[in-house]
């Protein structure tokens, strides 16, 4: 008896061969063959029927065989053409391959997880950006109610000691059940706000900063170059704009020249501006405004201001500012080239720097907005490198603690009708954490700022002496 791949055969012990190969069609088949030079020593296989029964039953273990190993990754039969032998090499590159799949699958699901909550943010982000619209569309319904209204209208006063330092906005319903009604005439009303305001500082209702509220986000820059910019609105506006114009730059890059022009700051919220304009010469850093249909800016190294008429789309006057650092020399602790800063207030125009005689402190100065005149400058104690921005209310110049501490601090002021100046603690959210503009609006009463892709305003609040 000779064994070949588990068949017994009899008859002569001779030599047997297992070949395998494909069909026709691509099916695994077997084939025996014995060589044997005398035909008739065996009867004829056809019709014997035990040799039949056991071929049969070997083609029934082999597809078994057959099944197993696919099962098993494809490496029976079909893989081993030498034999039917186990192959390590094989079952390790298997194994390998199971490892990559299942790390491929994990990466999936973070990935699938990383899309679920990037979907919550951008539902959150509408929702906050729907509330703003919502508060701006009451506000201006009060504001519009509040002067068609005749007579008197009643003001809600906050009752207690100090209110003015410690007051916070809180929902209508709960301020209603901690106040007092008080009859105020309407044209009083309008004296000590800013909506009756024709352009005096006498009807602005001048004092000292006491409250800044929450941010309100107005718009989101929508590339890398809104990184940080700068955007405002122009409190004593010329024809054809309003005060409604709304300006913006994305002040990221080493050619920044785009001016971007909308009509109100809901377009801005869409993303559409009006018009266009190019910068003759380009601009540095986050410092420039808007102001008397003028924009203010710092041309590209060097520590001059220019003056961009809106209308006629041409720089009208430019002058340096004696001794100022710039390109880096004596930036707000954010960096990003914020060496000149202009600021608008009821008072007029101003511009925020530092010089070597001054030491690193910050140097205000009063100027011309036509001819960029220095009319008068004041050195003050506070180092600019140690404060995250500034800008100037009623004559006055406060700074930010940080760009990127989410609870900041108004935290010094400088007047420059008395020349000194005092530490401050006034609460200023840096929502996003990374403020790279802040400027005061007078005509609104509100800081524009940009903090990380995000245009928003602030509300604030001044005693009146």
């Amino acid at each position: 008896l000779l064994f070949w791949g588990g068949l017994t055969l009899g008859c002569r012990a001779e030599k047997a061969f297992l070949r395998r190969a494909d069909d026709s069609t691509g099916r695994c088949t077997y084939s025996f063959s014995v060589a044997s030079p005398v035909e008739a020593a065996c009867p004829d296989a056809g019709g014997v029927p035990e040799l039949r029964a056991e071929l049969a039953s070997l083609a029934a273990r082999l597809s078994r065989l057959e099944s197993r190993e696919r099962g098993m990754g494809g490496s029976g039969p079909r893989g081993n053409e030498a034999g039917d032998t186990w192959d390590p090499q094989q079952t390790s590159s298997a194994a390998r391959l199971e490892a990559a799949y299942s790390e491929l699958l994990r990466v999936k699901s973070r990935l699938e997880e990383e899309k679920v909550r990037l979907e919550k943010e951008k539902e959150e982000l509408g929702r906050r950006l729907e509330s703003s619209a919502q508060e701006i569309t009451r506000l201006r319904a009060n504001r519009c109610a509040a002067v068609s209204g005749a007579g008197s209208v009643p003001v809600h006063t906050v009752s207690g000691p100090d209110t003015a330092s410690r007051w916070d906005p809180q929902s209508l319903a709960y301020q209603e059940l901690q106040s007092e009604r008080t009859e105020v005439p309407v044209s009083r009303l309008l004296e000590e706000t800013a909506l009756g305001r024709p352009g005096g500082k006498e009807s602005a209702g001048c004092g000292e900063l006491v409250w800044v509220g929450e941010p309100i986000v107005f718009g989101r820059a929508d590339s890398i170059a809104g990184k940080y910019g700068v955007w405002m609105k122009d409190p004593e506006p010329v024809s054809p704009f309003t005060r409604e114009t709304t300006w913006r730059v994305d002040a990221v890059g080493t050619e920044v020249r785009q001016l971007f022009q909308y009509e109100a700051a809901e377009q801005l919220a869409r993303g559409y501006p009006a018009k266009v304009h190019i910068l003759p010469r380009p601009l540095e850093s986050t410092g420039a405004v808007i102001y008397r249909g003028g924009f203010f800016f710092q041309p590209r190294r060097s520590r001059a201001v220019a003056r961009y008429d809106l209308r006629g789309e041409a720089v009208t006057a430019e002058r340096e500012i004696p001794g100022a650092g710039y390109h880096g020399q004596y930036p707000y602790a954010w960096g990003g080239y914020t060496d000149i800063d202009l600021a608008v207030d009821e008072t007029g125009l101003w511009v925020i720097y530092s010089t070597e005689k001054a030491r690193g402190a910050i140097v205000l100065s009063k100027l011309n907005p036509e001819t960029l005149e220095i009319q008068r400058t004041w050195e003050t104690n506070i180092r600019k490198r140690g404060v995250a921005n500034s800008f100037v209310i009623c004559g006055t110049l406060y700074t930010v603690s940080s760009y990127s501490a989410p609870n900041a601090t108004i935290n010094f002021a400088y007047d420059t009708a008395t020349g000194a100046s005092r530490a401050l603690s006034i609460p200023f959210e840096n929502r996003f954490r990374y403020l790279s503009m802040v400027d005061y609006n007078p005509t609104e009463r509100q800081l524009f700022a940009w903090d990380s892709f995000n245009m928003v305003t602030y509300p604030v609040r001044l005693s009146h002496a």
